[in-house]
């Protein structure tokens, strides 16, 4: 294959491929395992020098739009996020965000992974690795509540709704804090609270289970959390009263779930709060 023809095989590819890894590269352009690694990382250095890609961090890659100048193009940051281990998955406050369910937006990107990464930045994004869960990791597809969507050409990993809700009330400061939490769930119309109890059970956290116990049993009637719903967490919770958060803040006991709660959070006073 002439000079050429590599280099207009390799502008089809990045045309369908936004953000992809050097893996992803030299497996469309192997030609059954011909073409070595070296010949592969000469390429994409000529890419890159050409403006054609960006190199997002060793081994990642980002296509620039046609047209457009490398030092003015951007990268879709799920997309990067999905990319950055094989098992990546956008999570915590990135979640709510792909989904257009988050109160606030942000340029932090959490992901989970079975392994321990490195956080790194690019282009004024951070990319923040979070260790999934001893209790899930060696379940199939991490604990579940995980799928695939097609997005700016590429396809994200992401956490569902259901799950979404589950981990920022299990580790809210993924999430911002009580405030964002709370103003972003409650942009959401509708959970599968069948799948919430399920994974809320994977999870294997009294208090965990206690808060999203409570955050339904507070939002019953939005969300139709019915009695049996409530029932099924009210199991899980914990047998003497723990606080909402590490902070040990004083508030009021809500016996039902045994969580002392602060009363600007039961109350939900958060423009009182600075």
């Amino acid at each position: 294959m002439s000079a050429r023809q590599q280099v207009v095989r390799s502008i089809e590819f990045f045309e369908t491929h936004p953000v992809f890894t050097h893996s992803e590269f030299a497996e469309a352009h192997s030609r059954g395992g011909q073409r070595s690694r070296h010949t592969s990382n000469n390429l994409l250095a000529r890419h890159v020098a050409a403006g054609r890609i960006l190199r997002v961090r060793r081994g990642l890659y980002a296509t620039v739009p046609r047209g457009l100048a490398a030092a003015n193009a951007s990268v879709d940051p799920y997309l990067v996020a999905t990319k950055l281990t094989d098992d990546a998955v956008v999570a915590y406050h990135a979640a709510l965000q792909f989904h257009g369910r988050a109160y606030s937006l942000w340029r932090r990107f959490h992901y989970l992974t079975r392994g321990r990464n490195r956080r790194f930045s690019f282009l004024n994004l951070e990319f923040v690795p979070v260790q999934v869960p001893a209790s899930v990791r060696d379940l199939p597809n991490l604990g579940g509540g995980i799928v695939e969507r097609r997005h700016s050409g590429g396809v994200v990993r992401v956490t569902t709704l259901e799950r979404t809700l589950v981990d920022v009330l299990d580790a809210p400061h993924r999430c911002g804090g009580w405030e964002e939490v709370w103003r972003s769930l409650e942009m959401v119309e509708f959970f599968d609270l069948d799948a919430v109890i399920d994974y809320t059970r994977k999870l294997a956290s009294s208090l965990t289970a206690a808060r999203v116990g409570f955050f339904l049993d507070q939002h019953r009637e939005a969300l139709m959390a019915e009695g049996g719903h409530l029932d099924a967490l009210r199991e899980l919770a914990p047998s003497a009263p723990r606080y909402l958060d590490s902070k040990r803040e004083p508030g009021q006991l809500v016996s039902a779930w045994n969580l002392i709660v602060p009363q600007w959070v039961l109350a939900r006073e958060w423009s009182e709060i600075e």
